[in-house]
Protein backbone atom coordinates (compact mmCIF):
# COMPACT_ATOMS: atom_id res chain seq x y z
CA UNK A 1 0.00 0.00 0.00
CA UNK A 2 0.77 3.45 -0.52
CA UNK A 3 2.14 5.35 2.60
CA UNK A 4 -0.23 8.00 1.58
CA UNK A 5 -3.15 5.98 1.82
CA UNK A 6 -1.70 4.34 5.14
CA UNK A 7 -1.61 8.08 6.35
CA UNK A 8 -5.15 8.84 5.51
CA UNK A 9 -6.38 5.26 7.32
CA UNK A 10 -4.53 6.70 10.91
CA UNK A 11 -6.10 9.94 10.71
CA UNK A 12 -9.40 8.47 9.90
CA UNK A 13 -8.91 6.19 12.69
CA UNK A 14 -8.13 8.38 15.23
CA UNK A 15 -10.84 11.03 14.40
CA UNK A 16 -13.22 7.97 14.57
CA UNK A 17 -12.36 7.12 18.07
CA UNK A 18 -12.44 11.16 19.18
CA UNK A 19 -16.22 11.33 17.51
CA UNK A 20 -16.84 8.11 19.46
CA UNK A 21 -15.58 9.63 22.61
CA UNK A 22 -16.97 12.89 22.18
CA UNK A 23 -19.71 11.39 22.27
CA UNK A 24 -20.48 9.22 25.05
CA UNK A 25 -18.48 12.58 27.01
CA UNK A 26 -21.38 14.49 25.69
CA UNK A 27 -23.94 11.62 26.89
CA UNK A 28 -22.70 11.83 30.50
CA UNK A 29 -22.52 15.41 30.57
CA UNK A 30 -26.20 15.71 29.53
CA UNK A 31 -27.63 13.17 32.03
CA UNK A 32 -25.23 15.08 34.83
CA UNK A 33 -26.65 18.06 33.68
CA UNK A 34 -30.04 16.96 33.61
CA UNK A 35 -29.63 15.79 37.61
CA UNK A 36 -28.48 19.43 38.82
CA UNK A 37 -30.99 21.34 36.86
CA UNK A 38 -33.86 18.68 38.72
CA UNK A 39 -31.92 19.25 41.81
CA UNK A 40 -32.04 23.21 41.51
CA UNK A 41 -35.75 22.58 40.55
CA UNK A 42 -36.47 21.09 43.49
CA UNK A 43 -34.38 23.68 45.86
CA UNK A 44 -35.83 26.84 44.36
CA UNK A 45 -37.70 29.61 46.61
CA UNK A 46 -39.47 32.73 45.98
CA UNK A 47 -37.13 36.22 47.51
CA UNK A 48 -37.49 39.82 47.01
CA UNK A 49 -33.95 40.80 46.32
CA UNK A 50 -32.36 44.51 46.17
CA UNK A 51 -30.38 44.44 43.26
CA UNK A 52 -26.82 46.69 44.27
CA UNK A 53 -24.77 45.35 41.71
CA UNK A 54 -23.97 42.81 38.83
CA UNK A 55 -20.98 42.10 37.37
CA UNK A 56 -18.90 39.37 35.01
CA UNK A 57 -16.38 38.11 36.98
CA UNK A 58 -14.62 34.96 37.62
CA UNK A 59 -15.74 33.13 40.85
CA UNK A 60 -12.74 33.07 42.75
CA UNK A 61 -12.86 37.24 42.55
CA UNK A 62 -15.99 37.17 43.56
CA UNK A 63 -16.22 37.20 46.97
CA UNK A 64 -18.00 34.19 47.35
CA UNK A 65 -17.38 31.65 50.43
CA UNK A 66 -14.16 29.45 50.11
CA UNK A 67 -16.20 26.29 50.61
CA UNK A 68 -18.01 27.41 47.13
CA UNK A 69 -15.20 27.86 44.89
CA UNK A 70 -12.91 24.46 46.22
CA UNK A 71 -16.04 22.83 44.85
CA UNK A 72 -16.12 23.86 41.86
CA UNK A 73 -14.22 22.40 38.66
CA UNK A 74 -10.88 23.72 37.12
CA UNK A 75 -12.80 25.41 34.40
CA UNK A 76 -15.39 27.35 36.42
CA UNK A 77 -12.76 29.05 38.46
CA UNK A 78 -11.33 30.70 35.64
CA UNK A 79 -13.94 31.29 33.57
CA UNK A 80 -16.12 34.67 34.10
CA UNK A 81 -19.57 33.74 35.68
CA UNK A 82 -22.44 36.75 36.07
CA UNK A 83 -22.40 37.77 39.82
CA UNK A 84 -25.30 39.98 41.28
CA UNK A 85 -24.67 41.87 45.04
CA UNK A 86 -28.20 41.91 46.51
CA UNK A 87 -29.44 42.34 49.97
CA UNK A 88 -31.35 39.65 50.83
CA UNK A 89 -33.55 40.53 53.83
CA UNK A 90 -31.13 42.27 56.40
CA UNK A 91 -27.98 40.74 54.80
CA UNK A 92 -25.74 41.25 51.63
CA UNK A 93 -25.00 38.43 49.61
CA UNK A 94 -23.16 37.34 46.38
CA UNK A 95 -25.51 35.50 43.92
CA UNK A 96 -24.35 33.95 41.09
CA UNK A 97 -27.18 34.45 38.22
CA UNK A 98 -27.94 32.01 35.31
CA UNK A 99 -26.74 33.81 32.05
CA UNK A 100 -30.26 33.67 30.36
CA UNK A 101 -31.45 36.10 32.50
CA UNK A 102 -28.55 37.95 33.65
CA UNK A 103 -29.17 41.16 30.99
CA UNK A 104 -33.26 41.50 32.91
CA UNK A 105 -32.28 42.15 36.10
CA UNK A 106 -32.35 46.15 36.66
CA UNK A 107 -30.20 48.13 39.17
CA UNK A 108 -30.44 49.40 42.27
CA UNK A 109 -34.32 47.91 42.15
CA UNK A 110 -36.42 45.53 44.32
CA UNK A 111 -37.06 42.49 42.48
CA UNK A 112 -38.82 39.17 43.07
CA UNK A 113 -36.53 36.07 41.70
CA UNK A 114 -36.64 32.36 42.51
CA UNK A 115 -33.28 31.37 43.89
CA UNK A 116 -31.70 28.16 44.54
CA UNK A 117 -28.97 28.40 47.35
CA UNK A 118 -26.83 31.29 46.07
CA UNK A 119 -28.23 30.82 42.17
CA UNK A 120 -30.88 32.91 41.00
CA UNK A 121 -32.71 30.85 38.34
CA UNK A 122 -35.79 32.87 37.27
CA UNK A 123 -36.86 36.86 37.61
CA UNK A 124 -40.93 37.57 37.69
CA UNK A 125 -41.15 40.95 38.41
CA UNK A 126 -40.31 44.36 39.99
CA UNK A 127 -41.28 46.19 42.21
CA UNK A 128 -43.03 49.61 42.21
CA UNK A 129 -44.45 48.70 38.62
CA UNK A 130 -41.53 48.96 36.63
CA UNK A 131 -41.22 46.29 33.38
CA UNK A 132 -38.29 43.89 33.42
CA UNK A 133 -35.52 44.87 31.09
CA UNK A 134 -35.54 42.97 27.42
CA UNK A 135 -32.53 41.85 26.36
CA UNK A 136 -31.91 43.13 23.04
CA UNK A 137 -31.20 41.00 20.11
CA UNK A 138 -28.18 40.79 18.83
CA UNK A 139 -28.24 41.17 14.34
CA UNK A 140 -27.42 38.19 12.84
CA UNK A 141 -24.57 38.55 10.04
CA UNK A 142 -25.15 36.76 6.44
CA UNK A 143 -23.39 33.26 7.84
CA UNK A 144 -26.08 33.30 10.99
CA UNK A 145 -29.02 34.01 8.48
CA UNK A 146 -28.03 31.63 6.15
CA UNK A 147 -27.79 29.06 9.07
CA UNK A 148 -30.77 29.97 10.35
CA UNK A 149 -32.59 29.69 6.61
CA UNK A 150 -31.34 26.22 6.39
CA UNK A 151 -32.55 24.93 9.72
CA UNK A 152 -35.85 26.21 9.11
CA UNK A 153 -36.25 24.28 5.77
CA UNK A 154 -34.49 21.28 7.30
CA UNK A 155 -37.43 21.54 9.89
CA UNK A 156 -34.71 22.06 13.09
CA UNK A 157 -34.81 24.33 15.68
CA UNK A 158 -32.83 27.62 15.77
CA UNK A 159 -30.97 27.96 18.31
Amino acid sequence: MNTVTIILLVILVILIGVLIALYFTGKRMQKKQAENQAQIDAMKQPATILVIDKKMMKLKDSGLPEAVTSQANFLMRRQKMPMVKAKVGPQIVTLVCDQNIYDQIPLKTNVRAMISGIYIVEVHSVKGGKPLLKPEKKKKGKFGQMVEKLQEKAGAKPY
